[in-house]
Protein backbone atom coordinates (compact mmCIF):
# COMPACT_ATOMS: atom_id res chain seq x y z
CA UNK A 1 0.00 0.00 0.00
CA UNK A 2 1.46 3.42 -1.33
CA UNK A 3 2.22 5.53 2.11
CA UNK A 4 0.05 8.94 1.90
CA UNK A 5 2.42 11.59 2.18
CA UNK A 6 0.60 15.45 2.89
CA UNK A 7 1.68 18.78 2.26
CA UNK A 8 2.74 18.93 6.10
CA UNK A 9 5.30 16.19 5.75
CA UNK A 10 6.26 18.10 2.63
CA UNK A 11 7.13 21.09 4.49
CA UNK A 12 8.74 19.34 7.58
CA UNK A 13 10.87 17.16 5.52
CA UNK A 14 13.16 20.94 4.78
CA UNK A 15 13.80 21.04 8.57
CA UNK A 16 16.63 19.50 10.08
CA UNK A 17 16.69 18.39 13.99
CA UNK A 18 18.65 20.86 16.50
CA UNK A 19 21.21 19.03 18.36
CA UNK A 20 20.40 19.78 22.32
CA UNK A 21 23.76 21.33 23.22
CA UNK A 22 22.34 24.37 21.08
CA UNK A 23 19.00 24.44 22.64
CA UNK A 24 20.83 27.14 25.16
CA UNK A 25 22.13 29.48 22.70
CA UNK A 26 19.28 29.31 20.56
CA UNK A 27 16.98 30.36 23.38
CA UNK A 28 19.50 33.19 24.35
CA UNK A 29 19.94 34.76 20.65
CA UNK A 30 15.71 34.48 20.69
CA UNK A 31 15.99 36.41 24.22
CA UNK A 32 18.11 39.22 23.05
CA UNK A 33 16.12 39.32 19.50
CA UNK A 34 13.23 39.93 21.58
CA UNK A 35 14.12 42.88 23.66
CA UNK A 36 16.28 44.40 20.66
CA UNK A 37 12.58 44.57 19.14
CA UNK A 38 11.45 46.65 22.43
CA UNK A 39 14.26 48.62 21.87
CA UNK A 40 13.77 49.17 17.54
CA UNK A 41 12.01 47.29 15.01
CA UNK A 42 14.83 46.92 12.92
CA UNK A 43 16.93 45.67 15.59
CA UNK A 44 14.75 42.91 16.80
CA UNK A 45 14.90 41.83 12.71
CA UNK A 46 18.33 41.50 13.07
CA UNK A 47 18.24 39.66 16.43
CA UNK A 48 15.60 37.16 14.30
CA UNK A 49 18.19 36.58 11.99
CA UNK A 50 21.22 36.13 14.09
CA UNK A 51 19.01 33.56 16.28
CA UNK A 52 17.48 31.82 12.66
CA UNK A 53 21.26 31.37 12.27
CA UNK A 54 22.33 30.35 15.53
CA UNK A 55 19.51 27.64 14.90
CA UNK A 56 20.91 26.39 11.47
CA UNK A 57 24.51 26.72 13.03
CA UNK A 58 23.27 23.68 15.86
CA UNK A 59 21.85 21.58 12.97
CA UNK A 60 22.24 18.08 13.63
CA UNK A 61 20.82 15.82 9.91
CA UNK A 62 21.16 12.21 9.85
CA UNK A 63 24.12 10.60 7.53
CA UNK A 64 24.05 7.74 6.18
CA UNK A 65 27.83 6.11 6.27
CA UNK A 66 28.93 3.60 3.16
CA UNK A 67 29.09 -0.10 4.16
CA UNK A 68 33.12 -1.31 4.32
CA UNK A 69 34.91 -2.15 7.23
CA UNK A 70 38.13 -0.81 5.79
CA UNK A 71 37.25 2.22 4.84
CA UNK A 72 37.45 5.84 6.88
CA UNK A 73 34.49 8.86 6.62
CA UNK A 74 34.98 12.07 6.86
CA UNK A 75 34.42 12.97 10.67
CA UNK A 76 33.01 16.65 9.82
CA UNK A 77 31.20 18.55 6.80
CA UNK A 78 33.86 21.38 5.65
CA UNK A 79 36.17 21.93 2.95
CA UNK A 80 39.49 19.41 2.34
CA UNK A 81 42.31 22.23 3.14
CA UNK A 82 45.24 20.32 3.71
CA UNK A 83 46.61 16.79 2.46
CA UNK A 84 50.12 16.42 4.15
CA UNK A 85 52.40 13.50 5.39
CA UNK A 86 52.87 14.67 8.90
CA UNK A 87 54.35 12.92 12.07
CA UNK A 88 51.07 12.94 14.26
CA UNK A 89 50.75 14.53 17.96
CA UNK A 90 52.57 12.70 20.70
CA UNK A 91 49.21 12.69 22.48
CA UNK A 92 47.07 10.49 19.73
CA UNK A 93 49.83 7.59 20.68
CA UNK A 94 50.55 6.71 16.96
CA UNK A 95 54.20 5.55 16.91
CA UNK A 96 55.64 8.66 16.30
CA UNK A 97 55.81 7.24 12.27
CA UNK A 98 54.71 9.94 9.59
CA UNK A 99 51.03 9.30 8.39
CA UNK A 100 48.69 11.21 5.82
CA UNK A 101 47.03 14.40 7.68
CA UNK A 102 43.67 14.73 5.84
CA UNK A 103 42.48 18.71 7.76
CA UNK A 104 38.60 19.62 7.03
CA UNK A 105 38.09 23.35 7.79
CA UNK A 106 34.32 23.94 9.01
CA UNK A 107 33.18 27.30 7.93
CA UNK A 108 30.38 28.62 10.51
CA UNK A 109 27.63 27.76 7.87
CA UNK A 110 29.25 23.65 7.74
CA UNK A 111 27.04 21.36 10.11
CA UNK A 112 29.75 21.35 13.49
CA UNK A 113 28.81 17.86 14.66
CA UNK A 114 31.30 15.32 14.72
CA UNK A 115 31.11 11.86 13.58
CA UNK A 116 33.72 8.67 14.04
CA UNK A 117 35.91 7.96 11.12
CA UNK A 118 35.59 4.15 11.50
CA UNK A 119 34.27 1.42 13.66
CA UNK A 120 36.86 1.07 16.91
CA UNK A 121 37.18 1.43 20.19
CA UNK A 122 38.58 4.61 21.94
CA UNK A 123 41.94 3.66 23.18
CA UNK A 124 42.66 7.73 24.06
CA UNK A 125 40.79 11.29 24.95
CA UNK A 126 43.05 13.66 25.78
CA UNK A 127 42.19 17.75 25.69
CA UNK A 128 45.73 20.07 24.99
CA UNK A 129 44.76 23.59 26.01
CA UNK A 130 46.45 25.56 23.36
CA UNK A 131 45.54 29.19 21.28
CA UNK A 132 43.01 30.23 19.35
CA UNK A 133 45.03 30.48 15.63
CA UNK A 134 43.14 30.71 12.43
CA UNK A 135 42.44 27.52 11.69
CA UNK A 136 43.32 27.03 8.77
CA UNK A 137 46.89 27.80 9.38
CA UNK A 138 49.30 24.64 9.47
CA UNK A 139 50.47 25.03 12.79
CA UNK A 140 47.07 25.20 14.44
CA UNK A 141 47.64 21.06 14.30
CA UNK A 142 50.08 21.89 16.94
CA UNK A 143 49.53 25.03 19.07
CA UNK A 144 45.70 25.50 18.78
CA UNK A 145 43.16 24.47 21.81
CA UNK A 146 42.08 20.56 20.80
CA UNK A 147 40.58 17.14 21.39
CA UNK A 148 42.42 14.14 20.39
CA UNK A 149 41.18 10.95 19.86
CA UNK A 150 42.70 7.75 18.71
CA UNK A 151 40.00 4.95 17.65
CA UNK A 152 41.10 1.30 17.27
CA UNK A 153 39.88 -0.92 14.62
CA UNK A 154 38.59 -4.82 15.08
CA UNK A 155 42.06 -5.32 13.17
CA UNK A 156 44.63 -3.34 15.58
CA UNK A 157 44.74 -0.54 12.52
CA UNK A 158 44.92 3.04 14.86
CA UNK A 159 42.90 6.03 13.56
CA UNK A 160 43.40 9.41 14.96
CA UNK A 161 41.10 12.52 15.12
CA UNK A 162 41.71 15.84 16.01
CA UNK A 163 38.79 18.65 17.11
CA UNK A 164 40.71 21.54 16.76
CA UNK A 165 39.52 25.20 17.97
CA UNK A 166 39.80 28.13 15.44
CA UNK A 167 40.31 31.85 15.71
CA UNK A 168 35.89 32.13 16.38
CA UNK A 169 35.54 28.78 18.20
CA UNK A 170 36.24 28.49 21.93
CA UNK A 171 34.42 25.14 22.93
CA UNK A 172 35.15 22.09 22.24
CA UNK A 173 32.66 19.34 23.15
CA UNK A 174 33.31 15.58 23.36
CA UNK A 175 30.10 12.80 23.80
CA UNK A 176 32.22 10.00 24.73
CA UNK A 177 34.55 8.68 27.30
CA UNK A 178 37.88 6.77 26.83
CA UNK A 179 37.02 2.74 26.14
CA UNK A 180 33.57 3.38 24.23
CA UNK A 181 33.29 1.54 20.90
CA UNK A 182 31.68 3.60 18.23
CA UNK A 183 30.49 2.83 14.65
CA UNK A 184 31.74 4.39 12.15
CA UNK A 185 29.26 7.71 11.59
CA UNK A 186 28.21 7.91 14.94
CA UNK A 187 28.38 11.35 16.69
CA UNK A 188 31.23 12.02 19.35
CA UNK A 189 31.49 15.41 19.22
CA UNK A 190 30.89 18.93 18.32
CA UNK A 191 32.93 22.71 17.84
CA UNK A 192 31.11 25.93 18.46
CA UNK A 193 31.27 28.30 15.68
CA UNK A 194 34.08 27.43 13.14
CA UNK A 195 36.94 24.99 13.49
CA UNK A 196 38.93 22.51 11.82
CA UNK A 197 39.17 18.45 12.22
CA UNK A 198 42.37 16.37 11.36
CA UNK A 199 42.52 12.72 10.62
CA UNK A 200 45.22 10.82 10.64
CA UNK A 201 45.58 8.13 8.15
CA UNK A 202 47.27 4.56 8.89
CA UNK A 203 51.00 4.40 7.66
CA UNK A 204 51.17 4.23 3.87
CA UNK A 205 47.35 4.65 2.95
CA UNK A 206 45.93 6.95 0.29
CA UNK A 207 43.75 9.36 0.72
CA UNK A 208 40.44 9.13 -1.71
CA UNK A 209 39.90 12.62 -1.65
CA UNK A 210 41.60 15.84 -3.02
CA UNK A 211 42.36 19.48 -1.65
CA UNK A 212 39.44 21.85 -2.26
CA UNK A 213 36.81 19.08 -2.10
CA UNK A 214 33.91 19.40 0.23
CA UNK A 215 33.11 16.90 2.71
CA UNK A 216 30.14 15.81 4.05
CA UNK A 217 30.78 14.41 7.29
CA UNK A 218 29.37 10.56 7.94
CA UNK A 219 29.61 10.23 4.25
CA UNK A 220 32.38 11.29 2.47
CA UNK A 221 35.04 8.40 1.93
CA UNK A 222 38.51 9.58 2.75
CA UNK A 223 40.58 6.63 2.21
CA UNK A 224 40.51 2.72 2.37
CA UNK A 225 42.24 0.85 4.30
CA UNK A 226 41.76 -2.58 3.20
CA UNK A 227 44.18 -4.77 1.39
CA UNK A 228 45.95 -3.62 -1.59
CA UNK A 229 44.87 -0.49 -1.17
CA UNK A 230 47.96 1.24 0.51
CA UNK A 231 51.05 2.81 -1.62
CA UNK A 232 53.63 0.18 -3.08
Amino acid sequence: MQENHTLLDSITSFFVPIHKDGYKFVAAFAVGALLLSWASEPLGWVGAAATLWCAYFFRDPERFPPEGKDLVIAPADGRISAIEEVVPPKELDLDGEKRIRISIFLSVFDVHINRAPVTGKITKIVYVPGKFLNAELDKASEENERQSLTLEMANGTKIGCVQIAGLIARRIVTFVQQGVTLDAGDRFGLIRFGSRTDIYLPPGTKPAVRIGQTAIGGETVLADTGPGKSKS
